[in-house]
């Protein structure tokens, strides 16, 4: 296993690899993850460099939590794929350990995705494990291990309440971070979090701040491609 801390990272490296990563990572557009996943299994068919290994799990990520509702069948099983490449890399001493972050905070999500597959709740806390192992190593210099982790526990029923704290913490955290260090997350994952923010503190205490944020989640989206459609749903919902 590759037990790197992010203490002996190079952050240029890590950058970079963010670079080669960023079109494959938090897509929401179907008709693109379709192309994306055809390209890179096309990729990975012609060079199974640990890069394009990311680049397929991380796809079969955005397959499995955007496509499986569209049919029961055909991309059924998409989350375990993404967790078994990921994993293959995860487990591997030949990975670079710049790329140590993205595969650990992807293959915990995946493990997420196979709860919500195979309803095999006992997985779930392996899944948060794996994130908190993740968040500690990494955060402080990315983003991702936080916003997935998040992303999971947003979107959890009521009675995990355990875990679904962890949204309003991770995206707080994010925001924190970004505010200090405008390196530290991109235009297209702030504009999800500023929303995700937002999303999580919709009474009336908290009002004006939403509407600020919200306001900055639509300004850093002007393609639609990432939080603006949501934002503009919700703040129109707040102002009501």
């Amino acid at each position: 296993m590759n037990t790197v801390n992010a203490q002996e990272l190079d952050l240029k490296k890590l950058r970079a690899i963010e670079q080669k990563l960023d079109d494959v990572m938090e897509l929401i557009d179907t008709t693109e993850i379709k192309e994306k996943l055809i390209k890179v299994e096309y990729d990975f068919k012609n060079e199974s460099s640990d890069i394009n290994k990311a680049r397929i799990g991380i796809v079969y990520h955005e397959v499995a939590l955007n496509l499986s509702f569209l049919s029961e069948t055909e991309y059924k099983g998409y989350a375990k794929k993404s967790f078994d490449h990921l994993s293959e890399l995860f487990n591997s001493e030949s990975t670079p350990k710049e790329l140590m972050p993205f595969v650990a905070s992807y293959r915990a999500s995946a493990l997420s995705l196979i709860v919500a597959e195979t309803k095999k709740l006992s997985l779930l806390g392996k899944s948060f494990d794996l994130f908190e192992e993740a968040v500690k190593k990494y955060s402080d210099i990315t983003y991702l291990p936080e916003f997935l982790r998040g992303s999971v526990a947003e979107n959890l029923p009521w009675f995990f309440f355990s875990k679904r704290k962890f949204s309003k913490k991770d995206f707080s955290s994010i925001i924190k971070k970004a505010e200090q260090n405008s390196e530290y997350a991109n235009s297209k994952v702030l504009s999800f979090t500023y929303w995700a923010w937002a999303n999580q503190y919709q009474g009336k205490k908290y009002r004006q701040k939403a509407l600020r944020y919200l306001d900055k989640a639509i300004e850093l989206d002007p393609e639609y491609k990432a939080g603006r459609t949501k934002a503009e749903e919700l703040k129109s919902k707040l102002r009501k």
